[in-house]
């Protein structure tokens, strides 16, 4: 299933090609999510960005991991797509990074493929609805549910971003934007400072 905020490429019509469903919503990836949620009918919900892959296997995985009755959802590790010598040591940090983050504080991000079980977003009233950081709102109610998994294979992330706007500098907008929400700035006011 395809969640479509509006985009203006061929993104629906490549998507119908491959057999997926498209589902028309508001711009807004909070939105994006809940439409999708809405739209589903599986116990277990997967949110994939759409510049992620997920990795062979990955059904199997999530169901070992929602095994255990205890675990509500989780994420899978980060990588970006590509091999160590195309990518270089800088995004080799950012994934290093993003693995410390997942394993010491339990906090995967959106661009980890997180799962979780159709009763947990139900009982948190589904995706919290707000103008950016989602997946950190969405993380830290599941873990208000149950545990979380960490499966140990890595999806598969477009580097797009970094490389088009430089590494340092998407870390450093990205960690600005976290300890904003952290400090309670209004997350519409981080979201129009991101666009600039």
């Amino acid at each position: 299933m395809v969640v479509d905020g509006g985009s203006r490429d061929d993104t629906v019509e490549r998507a119908r090609a491959l057999g997926a469903e498209v589902i028309a919503s508001q711009p807004g990836r909070a939105r994006q999510l809940q439409r999708g949620f809405e739209h589903s009918s599986g116990e277990v919900v997967v949110f994939l960005h759409a510049d992620t892959r997920l990795p062979p296997g990955w059904p199997g995985a999530i169901a070992e991991a929602l095994a255990d009755p205890g675990v509500c959802g989780g994420a899978f590790r980060f990588a970006f797509e590509g091999s160590a010598e195309r990518l270089g040591i800088a995004l080799r940090l950012v994934e290093w990074g993003a693995q410390l983050r997942h394993s010491w504080l339990g906090q995967p991000y959106g661009d980890q493929g997180i799962f979780v079980r159709r009763a947990t977003l139900l009982a948190i009233g589904g995706v919290p609805q707000v103008a950016l950081m989602e997946d950190l709102d969405l993380v830290a109610a599941m873990k208000r549910q149950g545990r979380l998994a960490q499966i140990a294979t890595s999806v598969a992330t477009s580097s797009r971003e970094y490389t088009r706007v430089g590494v340092a500098r998407t870390v450093l907008r990205h960690s600005v934007a976290i300890a904003g929400r952290w400090l309670g700035v209004d997350r519409s006011r981080i979201a129009a400072w991101l666009a600039r």
